[in-house]
């Protein structure tokens, strides 16, 4: 395990020593799993990028065209524009 210092603004280090006391959790904790988070999130949008730029229209459509234009089951029908949970 290696040690890193950091500067944080007056604010934020209050933010996260309050957060991290109401988590249970040390400052070093909250801090150490949040970049852990944020450093996930980034490598998922690197991989579907990388993904992304592999894709083919033409395969895509494909394979669409092969999906059944049956009738949606009960419950999965589209919304007619309404927003509804």
């Amino acid at each position: 395990m290696s040690a890193m210092s950091i500067r944080l603004s007056e604010s934020l280090h209050c933010n996260a020593r309050a957060y991290a006391e109401r988590e249970g959790v040390s400052v070093n904790q909250l801090i150490a799993t949040a970049l852990a988070e944020k450093l996930a999130a980034l490598g998922a949008e690197d991989f579907l990028q990388q993904r992304a730029a592999r894709s083919n229209r033409q395969q895509f459509e494909a394979a669409l065209a092969q999906v059944p234009a049956d009738t949606p089951m009960t419950g999965d029908e589209l919304n007619s524009g309404t927003c509804k949970p």
